[in-house]
């Protein structure tokens, strides 16, 4: 999709489409990067923010242990049809 930068004001900018700011749920503030000479706008939103601090405090609690039970012997699968290859 192409757009046409615009005068606005003393400034410059374009129009972003509707369908476009829905698509990347873009919404007031928005994160501009310049990389290889490509204008980046990302939304300032970062679900993973901050996890890491969140996983060493679990870890200091004891509670950062695996939910997925390990089988305790193996399957009969395990044993007769799995391969490395």
């Amino acid at each position: 999709m192409k757009a046409t930068i615009t005068k606005i004001g003393n400034s410059k900018g374009i129009r972003i489409p509707k369908t476009i700011l829905e698509q990347c749920d873009l919404k007031g503030e928005v994160d501009l990067e310049v990389r290889n000479h490509e204008l980046i706008i990302r939304s300032p939103y970062s679900p993973r923010k901050n996890w890491e601090q969140s996983f060493r405090e679990m870890a200091k609690r004891g509670d950062d242990v695996l939910l997925d039970r390990v089988a305790e012997t193996p399957t009969k699968w395990d044993e007769e049809e799995w391969e490395w290859e």
